[in-house]
């Protein structure tokens, strides 16, 4: 799908801004701020970033709303600078300190060390200051009250882990992880393993899924081209995220039937080829445009549309 440039662009079907957060925004702050700035309704973020930190904070536009969840399936990069001596219980530089130690004697050697129970998959424990649910209420709010609760782990996945500076009581990691990782929690922990304690002092993410940092836009670059009516040029379209799904090409007649709704049966559409229950299929019309995710159900001998993207 193309985005048409100008004042004279069809009707605004949604996207992506791939945004570089400022340092001290919620991602709410910035949703809010593009609301403003856009004058566009429908407006999410794909990937809360904690106010410490900055770097990539996709955005989703209109109907990209609809397909937040695909800004999740990708891995994320980020850069952790860290700092020995001081846990707090927040795990960043934004809590009260907890414990303080001696780091002179923590070797680099030490610290790769360290590193190695942080690689692959393991067991998280999300931190007390979170906005994981308890009861229906997130974990910073009791944290707040001074309250803390047992939290469930989680899975998470690190397939990237390095140490990119070493200057004590400061330290660099760079790390490629699964979605659902918390890199506070790895400052802390990290800071545990070595004896020292530690905590998050900045936190970049240089990529999210297919958004990268080198192609982020900063609030004040966004507002160059809304004061120039160019804004949406910086838009990626609805299928950015879509690629890893097969695509196909309807008719007139066939795409009309799907945006109403209308299931395409095997013998309509044609027999899958290598078809799984639950497979994925980005349909497009004769005017390469996207109108919808087609779910192969073959309990019901067909595909059934999915996500439907309202006709211009």
């Amino acid at each position: 799908m193309v985005l048409l440039k100008g004042p004279s662009a069809n009707p605004f079907r949604g996207g992506y801004l791939n945004v570089n957060k400022p340092t001290d925004w919620t991602s709410t702050d910035v949703v809010r701020k593009l609301k403003g700035m856009t004058k566009v309704k429908k407006i999410g973020h794909g990937g809360t970033l904690d106010p410490i930190a900055t770097g990539v904070l996709p955005i989703c536009l209109g109907n990209g709303t609809r397909f937040a969840e695909m800004i999740l399936l990708g891995t994320k990069e980020y850069r952790i600078t860290l700092q020995l001596g001081v846990a707090t219980n927040t795990y960043d530089s934004e809590g009260d300190v907890t414990a303080e130690a001696e780091y002179s004697d923590v070797t680099e050697e030490m610290a790769l060390g360290a590193l190695d129970g942080f690689r692959g998959k393991f067991q998280q424990t999300p931190p007390m200051f979170s906005a994981v649910k308890h009861n229906g209420k997130r974990l910073y709010e009791l944290a707040r009250q001074g309250i803390e609760v047992e939290r469930k782990s989680r899975q998470v996945e690190v397939k990237r882990l390095d140490l990119t500076r070493w200057e004590p009581p400061e330290a660099e990691l760079e790390v490629e992880c699964s979605h659902g990782f918390y890199a506070r929690s790895l400052a802390h922990e990290f800071g545990q393993n070595l004896g020292s304690g530690a905590h998050l002092t900045g936190l970049v993410r240089t990529r999210a899924g297919r958004f990268d940092i080198k192609d982020s836009h900063t609030l004040e670059e966004i507002q160059e081209h809304v004061d120039a009516g160019t804004w949406r040029d910086l838009v990626q379209p609805i299928d950015f995220t879509l690629e890893h799904l097969p695509s196909v090409k309807l008719d007139p007649i066939t795409s009309e039937a799907v945006q109403h709704g209308q299931a395409l049966s095997v013998a309509q559409f044609g027999p899958p080829t290598g078809a799984k229950p639950g497979q994925q299929l980005r349909a497009y019309n004769a005017d390469a445009e996207l109108i919808a995710i087609l779910v192969y159900e073959p309990e019901r001998l067909g595909w059934r549309p999915d996500k439907v993207l309202a006709a211009k």
